[in-house]
C-alpha cells in the first residue's frame, strides 16, 4: 500500500478505481478511513443511517473480488445512497415520519445495479421529505448543513448527497432530479452531477414523488466520476415502464471519445454552446453571473463557438411544474394512509379518523401544501383549467428547447439565480425557494439530461455551478464538454475550508 491513510478521502471515484486496481489502497482500508470520518462528521446531517458492519463485510467481498482477478472499475468504490432508494438492508425513510423505520423487502434498481457492479454502500443520505425542497430544510429528521458554511443550505432535495461528497465523506453518491435536485445542490456545494435523459435510469424502487419527472442521477466530484457511476446505474429495466428500452451505455468511454476535428489545445472544436437570452436576466446575482461567465470563456478557449438561442417559455416553467409536480405526488403519496406500511396513528375513532390522524402526523408542512396543490388541480372543474393548460405549456417547452438545439448542440447558463442561501431564508416564504428553481425546471419539464459544473466561487466564497444541458440522450456529450473543462481548471477540485 502506497497511498497514506490521511489523503484516502480526497481520492475522486476515477482515482480511487485507479488506486485499487494498481493494489496501493484496499477496499477495506478507504471503507474503515470514511467510515470514521462520518462519524467525526455527524453535525453535518447528511447521514441518516450508517452500516458500519454491512459495510465493511462489503469491502471485504470487494477486495476478493480484484484478489480474484476482476477489474471492473467501480468493485471497492465506497458510496452512498439518497434515503429515497429502498434498501434490503438498511432503513428507507425518504426523509419523512410516515416512513419512519420501514424496511423494503428488495433493493431499488439504481441499488442494485451498483451493488452488482462492486460498490460499497456506507449508508443512507438525508434529503427533503419525498424529495420536495430545494434547501434540505424540509427533512423530518434533521436539516442537512452546507460543508463550506455551515450556516447555509446545502440545496435540496439530494442535499444529503451534495454535502457527503463536498465534505469527503464519499467520493460519490446517488440523487435524484425532478426539478433540479442533483444539479441545484450540486452547484451549491461545489461537485460534479448529473441528470440523465428521463428514462435512462431505472425509477423501480425510488420512492415516488413526481412519475413523469422524477429521474435518478450520480452526484461526485468530476464528469469522469459521474460517468464511471453512470454507467453502472443506467440501463433498461422490465419493472419499470417508463425506462427507456436501450441498450447498456459505457459513458466512460463516451465521455473520452474525441470530436472530429478536434486537437489536444482545443478539444472542444466545433462544439456549438447555445446562451439562452432568458438564463442571464438582469435580477441574476452579479457573482453568479461573473463567474458562469468564466466557465464559458474557458469553453470557448478549449474550442467551443458560444452562439444566442431562446427559451421563450422559461418564465411559464414555474407555474407548470408547480401544477404538474404537486398533481402527481397527490396521487403518488395517496399510499401513505397507514394500512399497508409505514407510520400508522395510535389513537383513531374509525377508518376515516385512521387515514386524517395517520397522514397529519406523518406528513410535514411542504409535503402536505403540495398534496393539497394537487388534489385542488385535479379536483372537478379545475383539472381543465390548470392541470391540462399545464400539460399543453409543457408540451410547449419541450418544443422551444428543441428548436433552440437545431441552432446549438449544448445549452449552457447558471443553475441557481444566486449561491446557496441562509438557513431559514425560505421556510416562511416557499414561493421564494419556488423561484430559485427557474433554470433547472425547464430541463426537468422537457426530461432532457443536464449537469452542473463547478466553475468558481461567489458572495462568500460559496461556489458556483454552470449547468449544460444536452438533447436527449446525449450524455456523452454533456460528459465530453464537463470533462475538457475540468481538465483545463481545477475548480472541481476545490474544498470546503477545513476539510
Amino acid at each position: 500500500m502506497t497511498k497514506t491513510s490521511s489523503s484516502l478521502h480526497d481520492l475522486g471515484v476515477a482515482q480511487l478505481s485507479r488506486a485499487l486496481a494498481a493494489k496501493e489502497v484496499s477496499s477495506l482500508e478507504v471503507t474503515q478511513h470514511l467510515l470514521a470520518r462520518v462519524t467525526a462528521a455527524d453535525a453535518l446531517g447528511a447521514f441518516l443511517h450508517v452500516d458500519e458492519a454491512q459495510a465493511l463485510a462489503a469491502a471485504q467481498a470487494a477486495d476478493a473480488r480484484r484478489a480474484a482477478g476482476e477489474t471492473g472499475a467501480l468493485i471497492g468504490v465506497p458510496l452512498a445512497h439518497k434515503d429515497i432508494f429502498v434498501t434490503r438492508d438498511m432503513p428507507t425513510t425518504a426523509g419523512s415520519k410516515i416512513l419512519g423505520g420501514y424496511l423494503s423487502p428488495f433493493d431499488a434498481t439504481v441499488v442494485a445495479r451498483l451493488n452488482a457492479a462492486g460498490t460499497v454502500s456506507l449508508g443512507k443520505l438525508n434529503c427533503d421529505e419525498f424529495a420536495m425542497g430545494s434547501a434540505n430544510e424540509n427533512s423530518a429528521y434533521r436539516p442537512v448543513m452546507n460543508p463550506w458554511d455551515h450556516d447555509r443550505v446545502p440545496g435540496g432535495s439530494s442535499g444529503g448527497s451534495a454535502a457527503a461528497v463536498a465534505a469527503r465523506l464519499v467520493p460519490g453518491a446517488t440523487g435524484t432530479d425532478t426539478g433540479g435536485s442533483i444539479r441545484q445542490p450540486a452547484s451549491f456545494t461545489g461537485i460534479t452531477g448529473i441528470k440523465p435523459t428521463y428514462g435512462v435510469c431505472s425509477r423501480y424502487g425510488m420512492i415516488a414523488f413526481a412519475s413523469s419527472l422524477d429521474q435518478a442521477g450520480p452526484m461526485a466530484r468530476s464528469a469522469e466520476d459521474c460517468a464511471l457511476l453512470l454507467s453502472a446505474m443506467s440501463g433498461f429495466d422490465e419493472r419499470d415502464a417508463t425506462s427507456i428500452q436501450q441498450a447498456p451505455q459505457d459513458f466512460h468511454a463516451q465521455m473520452l471519445q474525441a470530436r472530429e476535428g478536434a486537437t489536444a489545445a482545443q478539444p472542444l472544436k466545433g462544439l456549438r454552446i447555445g446562451l439562452p437570452r432568458e438564463f442571464f436576466p438582469e435580477a441574476l446575482s452579479a457573482d453568479v453571473n461573473s463567474a458562469v461567465r468564466q466557465g464559458l470563456a474557458e469553453l470557448e478557449k478549449l474550442g467551443a463557438t458560444l452562439v444566442d438561442v431562446s427559451l421563450p417559455r422559461t418564465e411559464l416553467a414555474i407555474p407548470v411544474y408547480y401544477i404538474i409536480a404537486p398533481a402527481e405526488a397527490s396521487s403518488n403519496l395517496s399510499r401513505f394512509d397507514g394500512v399497508r406500511f409505514g407510520h400508522r396513528a395510535a389513537q383513531y375513532d374509525d377508518l376515516l379518523d385512521m387515514y386524517k390522524k395517520t397522514r397529519a402526523e406523518g406528513f410535514g408542512a411542504e409535503v402536505k401544501r403540495r398534496i393539497m396543490i394537487g388534489s385542488y388541480v385535479l379536483s372537478h372543474g379545475y383539472y381543465d383549467a390548470y392541470y391540462l393548460q399545464a400539460q399543453k405549456l409543457r408540451r410547449m417547452i419541450a418544443d422551444d428547447f428543441q428548436q433552440a438545439f437545431t441552432q446549438c448542440d449544448l445549452i449552457a447558463g447558471p443553475v441557481a439565480p444566486t449561491v446557496a442561501w441562509k438557513h431559514g431564508e425560505g421556510k416562511d416564504d416557499p414561493v421564494k425557494a419556488y423561484l430559485a428553481d427557474i433554470f433547472t425546471l425547464p430541463g426537468s419539464l422537457a426530461g432532457l439530461p443536464g449537469m452542473s459544473v463547478p466553475v468558481g466561487v461567489g458572495e462568500g466564497g460559496m461556489p458556483v455551478g454552470l449547468q449544460l444541458l444536452g438533447n436527449y440522450f446525449k450524455e456523452g456529450q454533456l460528459l465530453h464538454a464537463a470533462h475538457a473543462l475540468q481538465q483545463a481548471t481545477a475548480w472541481h477540485a476545490s474544498a470546503p475550508g477545513g476539510i
